[in-house]
Formats: structure tokens, sequence, C-alpha cells
């Protein structure tokens, strides 16, 4: 009964949209997004990148140790030499036929043209790793890519083929991209070429790296699509695509694309110099979350805390300090934690700039000279975290937080560069939950430094058991703001 009447539903909606007006059923088509001529514009720019690496003989193993001559079956050195010796097989093909030196393939992609003289603008992973980089464009000519340069951090990459006369795609600007905005990715999911698919603009600024704020999508992105560009319904590139959202390693209706106004930035330098040159001011952050935010005295939970600042580096010469929260750089907000080093990162070095701060319930303004950043500088290694050390005051029994601290000695402030605060020898209850353990140096509480044991049991009894207490903590070379709700 049930497939019948849904039969009847069915039926009856096309008969109701047979008999409707034909102005009607036109005025509705018209309202449909229609691809076909940005398609046919924009489609042979858009080029397909094949690479491939090199064979390599095998490397790391160990040497090789023969068999000692007149060594017999009876001899009790012989099962040790054939067991842990064994005679390997001489260089030469391996079983797949492949010997060294052969081109091996690696990795398909996408990509687009951004001038007519062949430079082609792709992702960094699409040609990371690669010995030689193949570009076929859309009628077929294929053509060896040369690697102008590439950057990991923004994951693009810049290659020239040697050909003029090129169809180039337009370049847009992803400033003015709306969310619900139609857009179309064109590119070679899984080794088809010149595969389109359409959706619309999911979110803009989304956080998923350091240095960008990617535009979302829900068009359809599979592996070989990266590179590819993302157009808006005037058939300007406003994004590249480079990332899917997903479980299974498919499609699963989320995809991150690269604002076209960054990686035309990053290109542009990649094209001048080969390489990118970005500022930096030493300084490690966090988000501010709201339960940090109230206590603190911000208005709203917005900038980047300071959690650690590089010994002899731009931050600390221009007075910055660990708890410090930024809320502006060069005149521009702070908005998320992430928005500090794209601004600090874009900002030439040598640079001079004004830096607004939050500390201990005011706002200060500083002003720093940004560096440059090393290429691909690691991350420092983590800390040892500071251990109870003795010759300070005999620790106070635990308190309303949980926490039993004791005085730092004049010889440690200096050594960990600190001009207050308390070692922690204990947490328990409340401080044990918010994370809290021996070693961690408690710097202030509430917005109000810590000058010694003693004080600092002075102003948890003042506290309000109905509110968290903010305490600025540090653990080896880093400080966090952690809430710890008191108990009474």
């Amino acid at each position: 009964m049930k497939r019948i009447l849904l039969a009847w539903i069915v039926t009856a909606g096309l008969l109701a949209g047979a008999g409707a007006p034909p102005q009607a059923l036109a005025q509705a088509a018209r309202q449909l997004p229609d691809f076909t001529d940005l398609v046919e514009k924009a489609g042979p720019a858009v080029v397909n990148i094949r690479t491939t690496e090199r064979a390599r003989s095998a490397r790391g193993q160990l040497p090789q140790f023969p068999m000692p001559e007149g060594l017999d079956e009876n001899d009790p050195f012989y099962e040790f030499f054939r067991r842990f010796f064994p005679p390997r097989p001489s260089p030469g093909p391996d079983p797949r036929g492949r010997s060294p030196g052969d081109e091996v393939p690696r990795g398909v992609g996408s990509g687009f043209v951004i001038s007519s003289d062949g430079y082609v603008m792709t992702n960094h992973h699409v040609v990371d790793g690669a010995d030689e980089i193949y570009v076929t464009l859309d009628d077929k000519r294929e053509f060896r890519g040369k690697l102008i340069g590439s950057d990991r951090r923004t994951d693009v990459a810049l290659v020239k083929i040697d050909v003029t006369g090129l169809p180039r795609l337009t370049i847009g600007d992803s400033r003015k991209l709306r969310v619900g905005e139609w857009v179309v990715a064109i590119g070679s999911p899984f080794g088809l070429d010149s595969t389109v698919t359409a959706g619309i603009v999911s979110a803009k600024s989304r956080d998923t790296g350091d240095y960008l704020p990617f535009i979302q999508t829900d068009v359809a992105v599979n592996p070989g699509n990266s590179g590819g560009p993302l157009l808006n319904m005037a058939g300007e590139v406003v994004g590249i695509n480079s990332q899917i959202y997903s479980r299974t390693g498919g499609f699963m209706g989320i995809s991150f694309a690269i604002p076209i106004d960054e990686a035309m930035r990053v290109a542009d330098q990649l094209r001048t110099t080969g390489r990118v040159i970005r500022g930096r001011i030493g300084v490690g952050i966090a988000e501010v979350t709201r339960d940090i935010a109230g206590p603190l005295g911000l208005p709203k939970a917005e900038g980047a805390l300071v959690r650690s600042v590089e010994s002899g580096g731009p931050a600390e010469r221009a007075g910055l300090e660990v708890g410090d929260i930024i809320q502006r750089f060069d005149g521009k907000p702070i908005v998320r934690s992430s928005d500090l080093p794209r601004l600090v990162g874009g900002t030439a070095p040598g640079s001079r700039v004004p830096v607004q701060v939050w500390r201990r319930g005011e706002q200060k303004s500083l002003s720093i000279t940004v560096a440059e950043m090393e290429p691909d500088r690691a991350a420092s290694q983590g800390s040892r975290t500071p251990s109870p050390q003795p010759g300070g005051a005999a620790p106070v029994p635990a308190n309303e937080l949980g926490l039993a601290v004791s005085d730092l000695s004049a010889e440690r402030k200096a050594q960990l560069r600190l001009r207050n605060g308390v070692l922690v020898e204990a947490a328990e209850g409340p401080a044990a939950r918010a994370g809290l353990r021996a070693g961690d140096i408690v710097m202030s509480i509430n917005n109000e430094e810590v000058t010694s044991a003693k004080q600092f049991a002075e102003l948890v009894a003042k506290l309000d058991a109905s509110k968290a207490a903010v305490l600025l903590v540090r653990r080896g070379d880093s400080a966090q703001y952690v809430p710890v709700r008191p108990e009474r």
C-alpha cells in the first residue's frame, strides 16, 4: 500500500509539473547554475601532473661477510655464518624487473596555468620528492616540468614548462567569496583527466594549518584533484584544491582549498627567489579560551596567548613576557591564535611593527623588530620539566586548590629567567584534575603575580569558591593559563 501511495504522489507531482506554465518552468531552469561556458573557457588551462622517481639500489643493509674458505658443514662456526650472514644477490633488477636508475611512477595530481609562458601552479605534496615532473595539457601534449620552488608550509609549488602561448586562468579574489556561493573544481581524480565537479562554499577561514585560512567546500575532491583550481561562477581561480576530510580515504562531503590570494603571494616569491621568506618573532602561542578570558578581564576570548619566549629572540628584546596575550599585531586584530603566525609570516624581516598585549589586566603597547624565519625551522625540543630544588622555603601544606608550593631560590629564578613564581611540590584534588603536577611553576593567579609561597596562600584564601581561578603555569620552557576551581 505504501509503495502504491508513493507512486501516486510522484505521478501527481510529475503531472502537476507537466501542467505548469512554460514561463514558470523556464524561470526555474534559469535559476539553476549552468557551468558549461565556464568549463569550456577554463578547462584548457587545467593540466594533469604525473611524477616519477628513480629506482635505487638497496641501502642501509648490513655489510657482507662471506663464508670463510675451507669452512665445511662440520665446523661449529658454519651454522653461525649461514644464519647471520647469508649470501645476498648481487645488485640488479628487482622482482618487478626494475633496475637502478629506471623511472618508477610515483603519483598523479593536477595543476593550472597562471601565465602563458608556461608557469603552472600546483600543490607541494604533488611534486615533493619527485625526480621527474611531467605536465600534460588539455590537448594531450606532454612536457617535462622544472620545479621552480615549493613551499611545504602553504602546500604551494610552482612548475615551469618550456612552451609559450598557453591558455591561462584568470586570478580572482578569494576575499570576496561568500558562504553559499557556487564553485567548481576541475582536475584529474584517480587519473581521470578534465573531470568537473561542483558545489558551494561551506565555510571560510578554516584553521587547518599555521599559515592558511582554508576555504571549505562540499565540492567532490578525490586523490588526483590536488593542485587543481577552485573556480567561481565568473571562471576565476579563487583557490587550489588541497585537502579533504575523510575517514575512509575517499570524499566525504568536506574539502579544503588554499585561498588564491595566499597562494599567489607564495608563487610570486618562488618565481623571484625560489623560496619563501617569512618573518618570525620567537614566541610559542596558544588559544585564549572562554574559561580564562573572563577571569583575566578580557571582554572576549580572543588573542594569542604567549606560552614561551625564545631567549635572545625578537619578542624578548621587545619586552614580551610569558603569559601576555597578543591582541593586535601591526594594527591588525588577533581574533584566533592562528592569525598571529600568518601576520608575522607575511611581514618583511627587518620591519619594526607595533604590538598590543594584555598583561595582568592592562593593555600595553610594545614595538618589535621582525626577524627572518629559517627555512623549515624546526620547533625547539621539549625542555626538561624543572625539578624541585633544595634551598627554598619549606613547602606550604596543600590549600583549597590542592596545591603544595614552595619558594624558588634566587639562583633558580635566574636560571629560568623568572622574576617571580612558586614551585609546585605536590598537586591533588582540583589542581591534579586540571592537569597540574609536581615541578610546575605557578607564575600568577587571576592576573596577580605570585611572589612567594606565603603570598600565594593568601591569594588562594581570598578566592571565591563558586568561580574558577586562572593560574599561569609554566612547565619546561612554555606556559599556559589553567582554570582551577577551589574546594571549600
